[in-house]
Formats: C-alpha cells, sequence, structure tokens
C-alpha cells in the first residue's frame, strides 16, 4: 500500500496536482514553480514542475510553517544536502530506481522553519530535477530568507566540485558518496562571505585540455565549450547571464591542462586569454580573480603561475584593472588527501580560510 501511494503521489505531483491537495500520505504538495521557492544556480526551468540542473551547489531555499517536510526528486538524482533551520546540514540520497519522496524533517515545533537545500555532487550522470516538497496537510509556505546581495561565481574543476573530499585515503578513486561540493572551498569562502555563489565546475575539465587530453586539446568539451549553456554537456539552452550578474568571479582551473606530461603552454596561455575574454564579456562590472592550487607542483605549478600572472598582467596592461591573482597553498599531506590524492576536509577548510581573507580585503566585505 505504501508503495501504491508514493506513485500516486508523484503521479498526481507530476501532472500539477493543487499545492492545497491532500494526498495518500497526508500532505500537501508544493510543486516545483511556488513562488515561495528561491533558486540559486544554473537551472533549467525548460519544465517548470521539474526544473533541471547539473551543476554541483545548485541551491533551492523556502521558508514554512509546518511540522514535518518531505522533498521530491527525480529517481536516481544523486545526493543532495540539507538543513533545516540552523541544525546540522546532512546527506540525502535519490540513488534507486523508484526513490522519489525523501523525509528531511519530522516532529519540528509549530511555527516558522527554513530549508536549505544544495546539491552537493556533479549531476552530470544523474541527470537532477527536483520536484518539490510536501508539507503537512494544515502546512503553509512563507516567503523565502531574502539572499545576500553579495554574489560570487566560481568556476573550476574537480577541487572545486569538491571530489574525493569525504576520503582519507589518497589511493581511493572517485565516487559519488565521498564527493560533497557542501564542504568545498567554495561554499565554505561563500558562506564565511555571506555571498551567494554561481557554480560551474566539473572534474577533469581544463582551459584548452581536460585531463589526458591530445597536446592539441579537447575544444569539444573544455570548459569553453560549456561556460555559455545552462547544463554541462547539454547544448540545447543558452545560459541566459543576465540572470546573475556576479561581483566577483573566481576562476580555479589549469591543473588538468598541466596534466599526464602532454601539455602545450602556448596553447593552454592562448586559451586563458580566450576564456578571460568570454568571462569578462559577460560580467562587465565583475573582479575577475585566476586562483592556482592546490593540487599542482614542481615544474607544473611554476607553469601555471607564471602563464596566469602573464594574463593577468597583460589584461590590465589592455585596461582591464579588475583582473587579479591568487595562489592557495599546494597542499602536502599534512591536512590528509582526499581521492586520488585530492584536497581532503581539511585541506578545503584551509583553502577556504586564505581565499576568505584575499577576497574579503580585494571586495572590502568586511
Amino acid at each position: 500500500m505504501k508503495r501504491i501511494s508514493l506513485l500516486l503521489l508523484w503521479a498526481l505531483a507530476a501532472i500539477g496536482v493543487s499545492a492545497s491537495t491532500t494526498l495518500p500520505l497526508r500532505g500537501r504538495v508544493i510543486k516545483a514553480n511556488d513562488p515561495h521557492l528561491q533558486y540559486v544556480g544554473r537551472i533549467s526551468f525548460q519544465n517548470p514542475l521539474s526544473p533541471r540542473f547539473s551543476y554541483p551547489g545548485t541551491q533551492v531555499i523556502a521558508a514554512f510553517e509546518g511540522t514535518s517536510l518531505r522533498m521530491i526528486a527525480k529517481p536516481g538524482s544523486g545526493y543532495f544536502v540539507a538543513q533545516i533551520d540552523e541544525a546540522e546540514p546532512f546527506k540525502v540520497a535519490f540513488r534507486g530506481e523508484r526513490d522519489s519522496v525523501a523525509s528531511l524533517a519530522t516532529a519540528l515545533p509549530r511555527g516558522r522553519h527554513t530549508v536549505r537545500l544544495m546539491y552537493s555532487v556533479e549531476g552530470y550522470e544523474y541527470l537532477p530535477e527536483f520536484r518539490g516538497f510536501i508539507l503537512d496537510a494544515d502546512g503553509t509556505m512563507l516567503d523565502a530568507p531574502a539572499l545576500p546581495d553579495r554574489r560570487i561565481e566560481f568556476v573550476g574543476n574537480s577541487i572545486t566540485c569538491g571530489y574525493g573530499n569525504e576520503s582519507i585515503d589518497a589511493h581511493d578513486h572517485f565516487e559519488f558518496e565521498t564527493e560533497n561540493h557542501y564542504y568545498s572551498y567554495a561554499q565554505l569562502t561563500a558562506r564565511q562571505l555571506c555571498a551567494q555563489s554561481y557554480i560551474v565546475a566539473r572534474s577533469g575539465i581544463g582551459v584548452y585540455r581536460n585531463y589526458g587530453g591530445p597536446k592539441s586539446g579537447t575544444p569539444a568539451d573544455n570548459i569553453q565549450a560549456q561556460y555559455e549553456y545552462t547544463l554541462y554537456n547539454d547544448h540545447s539552452e543558452r545560459w541566459d547571464f543576465a540572470r546573475f550578474q556576479p561581483q566577483l568571479v573566481c576562476i580555479n582551473l589549469g591543473t588538468n591542462d598541466l596534466s599526464t606530461n602532454n601539455y602545450d603552454e602556448r596553447l593552454l596561455k592562448k586559451a586563458y586569454k580566450q576564456f578571460l575574454a568570454t568571462v569578462r564579456s559577460h560580467n562587465p562590472q565583475a573582479k575577475i580573480v585566476f586562483l592556482c592550487g592546490s593540487m599542482l607542483s614542481g615544474k607544473e605549478l611554476g607553469i601555471a603561475r607564471r602563464i596566469l600572472n602573464e594574463v593577468a598582467d597583460e589584461a590590465r596592461q589592455a585596461g582591464d584593472q579588475e583582473v587579479y591573482r591568487f595562489d592557495f597553498t599546494p597542499h602536502t599531506g599534512d591536512l590528509y588527501y582526499g581521492a586520488d590524492y585530492h584536497p581532503s576536509l581539511w585541506q578545503h577548510q584551509k583553502m577556504a580560510a586564505e581565499l576568505t581573507a584575499y577576497l574579503r580585503a580585494l571586495m572590502q566585505w568586511f
């Protein structure tokens, strides 16, 4: 009977159940297009009842009155991190073929509550979709908390995604179970600065050459091929840059370009300059910061820093005075390694502390 009720719930939600409808699960369905819901991130609303997204860090923020809360997502959407009020955040999984409803809170005291929901992994395989909430039968949606005025876009690779940060063994390989973008340096920094964050990041991606790619580059799916679009590897919808104009863009790329000793420094610098021009064209008022690290070392670290310094210097000489540089401290394992020698949770905390101090001074965000 429970399974039948779940299927009925989803069938009704999918065809557009009224928010006031009481269902067999004794709940009130709040559809994904409810005006009380606050969205953050690159999201496709081509189907407003089932918005799609693929980058980590996508958020749904809401406020409600009631004693319980459940969420609805496409089965197999992957992992989210949820936070109710100021309680400890926790992970929510949609992994099974029929996993479409998950409980986020029960036995809450009556009164106003907030929920902050963040997609915590890369969605290039899961192709996640959010489909709404379920309140108590007499629950009520309220106006969501206002978003911060400060706005940051992070563009990056696996480091920004949080690849393997929940592993403490460098010999582990990639698993979605050990990736948690919520605790990445990007999100830690954004929270410390009280800023909105939009993420355009994918493990393995480069400026001109993705991880292990040919020396000539991977023009079909590097960051330049993806940045213009709402979803990763889906060119059916161009991103509307007017939807989010950051005051600050942080670009942390280059690690994959310089991988496997099969790179071309000239092509890398050329690609950085081209990508800077693209980012600037869409964000004319933003400060742009090229980040370096923290996984590179030795010769490749020197190359990355030199090229980024040259690109930033040449941009300023050409008249763009709002291009900056920042280097993370390279990690050495003293704070453990995550999977495949990626930054651990503790390394991400260190990175966030370094970057927060730099950006706070740069932006005067005190």
